[in-house]
């Protein structure tokens, strides 16, 4: 157990690659932050977590609230007296046509999925600057490289993050604090699903391995970066998409 009396936050953890991610860090030793904003989730998965015999903490802390994402990373502090892994997690979609696109949808995801990821690894690097230890661990997506119709805000958002991980990393790599992202493809998740199914189709048939990809697939990838003996792997994008966009 590699990860033995280490701790992680884990944003939008309340199910999908969030949830997956927590069991999988948790399974390698690790104590968990389970955040969501959806409290009931946060505390399913929490309890998930404590029957591998880790310990979890929920917080529904909103990732855009500067005050309640400190307050998550304290109450993380005042739990365990320590915090090691970040995994910036929580994102959302608001799809539409560029011309048709409100600001507002715009907006919202721009600040969840991108301002959210920022004021989350402000808050904790703090500590693990203390402690010059550090994982930082950024949900990219596909879209966030190749871009794609209809997500122009959601594609801007992870393509910011993409640039993100790699400025954090040239920041914090002398404090022995590594930060890379993970930009999975098409994963098999509640906002998968509820595209229409000829979009689900279409995206699957896109991919090479023959099939849309699994939770469990991406928080493998979340989990190397994680570990300690990633020490000298920085600021890199770890595509997990099935081939279907090298």
């Amino acid at each position: 157990m590699p990860l033995t009396g280490q701790v992680a936050i884990i944003t939008g953890c309340g199910g999908g690659i969030g949830r997956a991610t927590a069991l999988k860090l948790a399974s390698l030793g690790a104590s968990i932050v389970v955040n969501d904003v959806n409290e009931a989730a946060a505390g399913s998965v929490a309890e998930e977590v404590r029957a591998t015999g880790r310990e979890a903490l929920v917080s529904p802390a909103s990732v855009t609230d500067p005050a309640a994402v400190e307050g998550m990373v304290q109450a993380a502090l005042e739990r365990w007296s320590r915090l090691d892994i970040l995994v910036n997690n929580a994102g959302i979609t608001r799809d539409a046509l560029l011309l048709r696109m409100s600001e507002e949808q715009w907006d919202t995801v721009l600040n969840i999925n991108l301002k959210g990821a920022f004021l989350c690894t402000r808050a904790a690097v703090k500590p693990m600057v203390r402690a010059r230890y550090g994982r930082i661990i950024n949900m990219a997506s596909v879209v966030g490289a190749s871009g794609n119709a209809g997500q122009a805000n959601y594609a801007a958002s992870k393509g910011g993050l993409i640039a993100l991980t790699k400025s954090v990393a040239q920041e914090l790599g002398s404090r022995g604090i590594t930060c890379n992202a993970v930009a999975p493809g098409v994963v098999d998740t509640p906002m998968f699903r509820a595209l229409p199914e000829s979009v689900q189709e279409e995206w699957t048939a896109r991919i090479p391995v023959g099939r849309a990809g699994l939770p469990e697939d991406v928080a493998e990838a979340v989990a190397f970066f994680a570990l300690p003996a990633t020490s000298y792997i920085t600021g890199q994008v770890l595509h997990v998409n099935g081939g279907m966009y090298c």
